[in-house]
């Protein structure tokens, strides 16, 4: 009696560990651990950028110089297109405006009471600045050092603050505004902020205030700091309940269909067997 008892005690036992396993906890678990891998495998471009930049090598060296050289000659025949490209990067482009889009959308989607979204967009964006500023100050890179410099730029140059900044920006505006833009328009956006995000880059360059790694740089930490921000999104998404989304139908397609997504009533779900509910 006494080891059917025990042999039954340890079936329970198996039960409650399987349902534990295949619980709404287990299954968030398993979504946070695939987010944290995606992200990293996201920050591998830009921690491999990092290192040939730290350890000059070779070829990106050689790279950085010759561009800068060229698009330097080219800068000091043509003023008239540096006050062109000083416009676009100081104004259009600038980090300060293309935040303050973001801010105001934020602002935006508080009002329509999309509490979620709205975290995700301001803390994307905080991020992507912070960490921007961060590993600046870590690299301590010096900027070009060019011949009759046509524009100047404080700080240090690795990675390039206003690519990340428009990286950033730009994947934050898309991914919660592409809902609301029709399909057959949807190319459309999607040339804007590839045109902003490469055009910024391309500036920066070639205003010789930047090597065309920290832009690469910029670009690649601003894919990571959204990739990452994105899963814990998705995560969130899945553990209440909502589909996943595909990428041009934006991180949240109920914004079209109700001001308030947050408040759409879930199913509960039901307590495994041989759980008690919490």
């Amino acid at each position: 009696m006494a080891q059917r008892t025990a042999r039954a005690h340890r079936l329970t036992a198996v039960r409650e560990l399987l349902a534990r396993q295949s619980g709404p906890d287990a299954a968030f678990g398993r979504r946070m651990v695939l987010a944290v891998a995606a992200t990293a495998a996201a920050a591998v471009p830009f921690a491999l950028a990092l290192v040939l930049v730290e350890s000059r090598w070779e070829p990106l060296y050689r790279l950085d110089r010759t561009t800068a050289e060229r698009l330097h000659r080219t800068a000091l025949e043509h003023p008239s297109w540096v006050r062109v490209l000083d416009f676009f990067t100081g104004v259009v482009w600038d980090p300060v405006t293309m935040r303050l889009l973001v801010a105001a959308l934020v602002v935006w989607l508080l009002t329509r009471r999309a509490w979620r979204l709205a975290a995700w967009a301001g803390v994307t964006a905080t991020a992507g600045a912070a960490i921007g500023f961060l590993v600046k100050n870590v690299v301590e890179r010096a900027r070009p050092h060019l011949p009759d410099p046509v524009a100047d730029a404080p700080g240090f140059s690795f990675p390039s603050g206003h690519a990340m900044a428009a990286t950033t920006s730009c994947a934050v505006l898309l991914l919660v505004l592409l809902p609301l833009v029709p399909r057959a328009w949807r190319p459309l956006p999607w040339a804007l902020a590839v045109t902003a995000v490469v055009g910024v880059g391309y500036t920066r360059v070639a205003l010789g205030v930047h090597w065309v790694s920290d832009v690469v740089g910029g670009w690649l930490l601003g894919i990571a700091v959204v990739t990452a921000t994105t899963l814990v999104f998705e995560a969130w998404r899945a553990d209440t309940g909502r589909p996943r989304t595909a990428v041009n139908d934006g991180l949240e397609p109920e914004l079209t269909t109700t001001p308030d997504p947050e408040a759409t009533p879930q199913t509960p779900v039901a307590p495994s067997a041989g759980r008690s509910p919490h």
